[in-house]
């Protein structure tokens, strides 16, 4: 069955990442509502007609581009092919800046949405993510917040966020309209006389807001974007696919691999109401969320994380670990490193899966394959490569040989591992991914800081990526990848062990040390490897649970006029 969506309802961002779309800059402001919050509405309604939605747009100097420098595209291949990307006739224009706005549950609070309203919304939006600091197992680094989440109570307390994201000039800096966008939103707060107040403290520098970019790189036009972090992994692949979220021609190539498995392991897309309130969810219920349901439809969660990155750290461990792994395997150092950062990952770093290429030497024959198609222009060939990236399941390698079944983005997506039935020969006689379906999360967001931004590439330095989770559930979905998959490894039979990439890592003596096992073969006569020590890798600095409102609802919060009954 079809689900056809009003984009026009919808904030934009939630279908597609902005970051995919040609908006490699963002700013995310942090703002709070004093006095009745009368201004604070005015506040709404004024950035009210500058929201973004999901509608599509034109975009006049985009090309229709079959030969990426970086990793072939579905959307591309389905454009070489001459399917359309969307029926009808688009009349927008792509903008230079997108504006987003969402809100906790304080935040709608203060704006005076009625409780009759609020008190549907679920408990852990409720909280706030500070209050469940413990379950994501955040406590170790409540102290190194940034101000303004530590300061995040009283009148300080964060109601809103402004999301702005920009596209880019070739010398990699933000579009003039970022500058003129920033000035018109302090110029707004500056005019409601103290009600809404722009809150500085998003780094150690105190900034009035969160910067953001891409990392970049040389490009034949000036600098360009990459879907690089700074531990220079490649990221973005593999988000979840839901019903809507594309037109049918581009939905039957993005599905396969990126949407549930069923049990004649054929891909189908999600239910929407994983992702978008007031539809189905995958248990063919409608999340519960607030009433009356014009308020809810269409709108989501949003869980905003700022993740610092130990850039050092992670530099110095697969160099130390590499220099081990070459001895014991007889390699070169640079191929031990590479192979341990995908071994930690599940993924190459250009984000070729290991369920493609197993070892060094398949990694580099897909480069060298994939480098071939693009030179000969070869369209079928490269639509079979890029499939590559997503087409694959797990039933092969329950012992993890080639992934390791604790690798970052296993555990973020077991796919068809934990199937009770994954072991019958039989491969149609399981369960697909039934029991990963709801807890899949859209994944947006983008790396701030590094060395491009004042930062000093190393541990103190400010880099790092700010995460946006994005579904229906914090509770069900994020909150459980994020304590049960990240923070533990039962579930993978790998004990305590938490997420070798974001997990936790504490020091706690010989009896708990951090590790990844890199199993092997049976009857290969090797060993399996243990990366030991595991350092911090990753640590939160803040964040919170928003609701990303329709544009309906927006009007509701911005007029006031929002009638629970």
């Amino acid at each position: 069955m079809t689900t056809l969506l009003d984009l026009a309802d919808i904030q934009g961002g939630i279908l597609r990442a902005y970051g995919r779309q040609g908006f490699p800059k963002a700013r995310a402001f942090f703002l709070t509502v004093r006095g009745d919050g009368r201004e604070g509405r005015a506040f709404v309604e004024r950035l009210r007609p500058l929201v973004t939605t999901a509608a599509r747009w034109k975009d006049p100097e985009r090309g229709e581009a079959l030969v990426r420098r970086r990793a072939p595209r579905l959307k591309d291949v389905a454009r070489a092919e001459g399917e359309a990307d969307y029926p009808g006739e688009v009349t927008l224009v792509k903008p230079k800046v997108t504006l987003n706005l969402a809100f906790t549950f304080y935040g709608l609070l203060a704006l005076g949405v009625p409780v009759r309203t609020l008190r549907g919304m679920p408990d852990e939006f409720i909280d706030g993510m500070a209050q469940r600091a413990e379950i994501l197992g955040d406590d170790p680094f409540r102290d190194k917040r940034d101000p303004v989440w530590r300061d995040s109570s009283g009148e300080n307390r964060v109601h809103i966020v402004v999301m702005l994201n920009a596209q880019m000039e070739a010398d990699g800096t933000p579009v003039a309209e970022l500058e003129a966008e920033t000035q018109r939103l302090r110029d707004l707060c500056g005019a409601s006389g103290g009600q809404v107040v722009l809150l500085a403290g998003t780094g150690p520098d105190g900034a009035d807001f969160q910067e953001m970019s891409a990392v970049l790189s040389p490009g034949e036009h000036g600098l360009a974007a990459t879907n690089k972090e700074h531990f220079g992994l490649s990221d973005g692949f593999g988000d979840p696919v839901f019903e809507g979220q594309f037109p049918p021609a581009l939905e039957a190539l993005r599905v396969i691999g990126g949407g549930k498995l069923l049990p004649d392991q054929t891909w189908a897309p999600l239910a929407t109401g994983e992702f978008l309130l007031g539809y189905p969810d995958e248990a063919q219920e409608v999340p519960g969320a607030a009433m009356p349901i014009e308020f809810s439809r269409n709108g989501t969660f949003m869980a905003y994380r700022k993740l610092h990155e130990n850039v050092e750290s992670f530099a110095t461990y697969i160099r130390q670990q590499g220099a081990r792994y070459a001895a014991i395997h007889g390699i070169p150092q640079a191929e031990a490193e590479a192979t341990l950062r995908a071994k930690l990952v599940g993924r190459w770093e250009d984000g070729i899966p290991l369920q493609a290429a197993p070892t060094h030497a398949d990694w580099l024959a897909f480069q060298a394959e994939l480098a071939k198609a693009k030179a000969a222009r070869d369209k079928p060939k490269l639509a079979a490569l890029a499939l590559r990236y997503t087409d694959f399941t797990y039933r092969d390698d329950l012992s993890g040989t080639t992934c390791p079944v604790a690798a970052h983005m296993r555990r973020a997506n077991p796919r068809d591992m934990l199937d009770p039935h994954v072991t019958d020969p039989d491969p149609k006689a399981g369960d697909g991914s039934a029991l990963v379906n709801r807890r899949r999360i859209l994944r947006r967001g983008l790396p701030y800081g590094g060395p491009s931004q004042g930062g000093s590439g190393r541990d103190s330095g400010e880099q790092g990526i700010i995460f946006l989770a994005i579904c229906t559930n914090l509770f069900r979905q994020f909150e459980f990848v994020q304590q049960q998959w990240m923070q533990y490894g039962l579930d993978f039979n790998a004990g305590s062990d938490t997420c070798p990439l974001i997990g936790n890592h504490p020091k706690g003596g010989s009896h708990h040390d951090p590790k990844l096992v890199i199993a092997v073969e049976p009857g290969s006569g090797q060993r399996p490897y243990i990366c030991n020590d595991l350092p911090q890798l990753v640590e939160p600095r803040g964040g919170d649970y928003f609701f990303v409102p329709s544009m309906t609802a927006l009007r509701l919060i911005g007029t006031g006029i929002t009638d629970p009954t």
